[in-house]
C-alpha cells in the first residue's frame, strides 16, 4: 500500500520501468501490494501509452476496479484506444451506475459508441437509468444486485448467489421479487446461510423494507441510509417495482459532494463541478464574480448610511474609530449562526417547524455573547481614551448588533428553506453585508440617543 509521497514516486517510477520492459512478474508484484485507489493515482500520472499498457496487462475485473477511481475523460480515452474485445470486457465489468455516470459525462456520439459494446438487454437497462434526473435516487441506482423469488428455497437461493454473486455490487442483501419484478421484501445473506436448506424465502423475508422512490433527491437518500445504518437501499418506481439499489460507497461520495457544495455556497461562491486544479482561471472567475458583484452593490448602502449620519460623526469623531470593530463583530456572529444552522438543516436536525425553538435558542445565545462582546468593547474604548460616554455607546451597540445578527441568521435560512431555496446561499458574506448596514444604523441611533446629538 502506498503510504507517502516518496513511496508513491518510487512505485510510480518502478511501474513505468516495468511497463516499458513488459515484465509481467514484477508488474504482478506491484499490483498485488497496492490498493486499487493507489493504482488509480499511479495510472493518472503515467504517459498515455503506458496507461494503455497498464490496463491491458490487468485482468478485466481488476482493471475496471482501478478505472472506476479515475475521471470519465481518462476512462473514455482508455476504452476508446483498446481493442474492441477488451473494451467490451471492461465495460461489462463496470457496475451499471458507473456506466451511467460515464455515458452521461461524454458527448452523445462518444456515449453511443460505447453503448454498442453492451448487450442489447443491458443497453436498454442503462438507457432507462440515464433518463432519471441528475442527483436523484434513480440516477445513482445500480442493477447489479441479487434478486430471488419468494417461492425459492434457501438451497436454490444460495446456488443462485454462487452463480451471480461475483457480478453483484453487494451480496449482503437478497431482494425478493414477485413475478412482475415488484419488491416483496429482503433477506440478509447471513440469515439465508444459517437457515435450513429447504426453508422457503417466503417464510424469511422482511416485508417492511426501507426503500426510496426513484425521484428522491440524493441528499435525502444519504440521510436515510445513514439514519438506519444500512449498507444498501433499494430504489423503487410506481407500484413498488424495483429499479435497482444504491450502495453505501456511492452515498459516501454524495455526502462528500453535498458538503463541498454547501461549503462553497457559504463562502459566497458557486460550487465547482470539477476538482480545483481542473478549473481554469476563467472558470473560477465565472463561479465567483456573480456573488462578488451582488455583494459589492449591496455594500453600497453602507456608504449611504454613513452619509446619512455624517452630521452625527462630525460631532463625535471618536465614533468612527469603532465602525470596523462593530460591523465586523456583527458579521462574524451572523456567519457563525448561519453556518451552524445550514449544517443542522442539511442533516435533518432542524426543520421550519422548529423556527421558534431556534429563535429562542439563538436569541439567548446572542444575549450572552453580546454581553461578553460589549464588555470587551467597553474596555477597548477605555484603552483608547475616548471617554466613558462613547465607551457606553460602543458597548451597548455591540450587545444589540450581536443579538440582531443572531436573530437574522436564525430566521433567514429557515424561511428560504421553506420557500424551496437552498439555505446555503445565505452565505457568510451575504449575512455580513446585511448586518453591516443595519449595524451602523443601530450604532448611530444609539449614539444620538445616549450622547444627545
Amino acid at each position: 500500500m502506498v503510504t507517502g509521497t516518496a513511496t508513491f514516486q518510487d512505485q510510480l517510477t518502478e511501474l513505468a520501468h516495468v511497463l516499458d520492459d513488459g515484465d509481467k512478474q514484477r508488474f504482478g508484484d506491484i499490483v498485488s501490494r497496492a490498493q486499487p485507489y493507489d493504482l488509480a493515482r499511479m495510472l493518472v500520472e503515467l504517459t498515455a501509452d503506458r496507461q494503455l499498457k497498464f490496463i491491458a496487462m490487468l485482468p478485466p475485473p481488476r482493471a475496471m476496479e482501478i478505472l472506476e477511481y479515475t475521471d470519465p475523460e481518462l476512462q473514455y480515452y482508455v476504452l476508446d484506444h483498446l481493442d474492441e474485445q477488451r473494451t467490451a470486457q471492461l465495460l461489462n465489468e463496470m457496475s451499471s451506475d458507473k456506466v451511467v455516470d460515464l455515458l452521461l459525462a461524454l458527448h452523445p456520439h462518444q456515449a453511443s459508441r460505447l453503448m454498442d459494446y453492451l448487450p442489447r438487454d443491458y443497453r436498454e437497462t442503462i438507457s432507462k437509468l440515464m433518463d432519471f434526473e441528475p442527483e436523484t435516487a434513480g440516477s445513482l441506482a445500480t442493477v447489479d444486485y441479487i434478486a430471488a423469488r419468494h417461492l425459492w428455497t434457501v438451497e436454490q437461493t444460495l446456488e443462485h448467489v454462487r452463480k451471480v454473486g461475483r457480478d453483484a455490487e453487494i451480496v449482503s442483501y437478497i431482494y425478493v421479487l414477485d413475478m412482475q419484478g415488484k419488491l416483496m421484501g429482503v433477506v440478509s445473506l447471513k440469515e439465508t446461510i444459517l437457515a435450513e436448506p429447504g426453508t422457503l424465502l417466503a417464510h424469511m423475508i422482511r416485508e417492511e423494507v426501507i426503500s426510496v422512490p426513484a425521484d428522491m433527491h440524493q441528499q435525502k437518500v444519504a440521510d436515510l441510509l445513514a439514519k438506519y445504518d444500512l449498507v444498501a437501499i433499494p430504489v423503487v418506481a410506481h407500484d413498488n417495482y424495483l429499479i435497482g439499489i444504491i450502495t453505501v460507497d456511492d452515498l459516501i461520495d454524495v455526502i462528500h459532494e453535498e458538503a463541498t457544495e454547501d461549503i462553497h455556497k457559504l463562502g459566497g461562491s458557486q460550487p465547482l463541478e470539477d476538482p480545483y486544479f481542473k478549473n481554469s482561471v476563467w472558470g473560477l472567475f465565472r463561479k465567483r464574480i456573480g456573488w462578488l458583484l451582488i455583494l459589492f452593490v449591496a455594500e453600497a448602502y453602507t456608504g449611504n448610511v454613513l452619509r446619512y449620519y455624517e452630521s452625527t460623526l462630525s460631532e463625535a469623531i471618536a465614533l468612527s474609530f469603532f465602525i470596523p470593530l462593530l460591523i465586523g463583530t456583527g458579521g462574524n456572529a451572523g456567519t457563525q449562526t448561519v453556518t451552524t444552522l445550514v449544517r443542522a438543516m442539511a442533516v435533518g436536525e432542524v426543520k421550519f417547524s422548529d423556527i421558534m425553538k431556534v429563535l429562542r435558542k439563538e436569541l439567548s445565545t446572542g444575549v450572552v455573547i453580546g454581553a461578553c462582546m460589549g464588555l470587551v468593547a467597553f474596555v477597548r474604548a477605555e484603552l483608547l481614551g475616548v471617554g466613558v460616554q462613547v465607551g457606553n455607546v460602543v458597548a451597548i451597540t455591540a450587545v444589540f448588533i450581536v443579538i440582531w445578527a443572531s436573530i437574522v441568521s436564525a430566521i433567514l435560512p429557515l424561511i428560504l428553506h421553506k420557500l424551496k431555496v437552498d439555505p446555503a446561499v445565505v452565505s457568510g458574506p451575504f449575512i455580513a453585508t446585511l448586518v453591516d448596514g443595519t449595524g451602523l444604523i443601530i450604532y448611530f441611533t444609539m449614539a444620538e440617543i445616549m450622547l444627545d446629538l
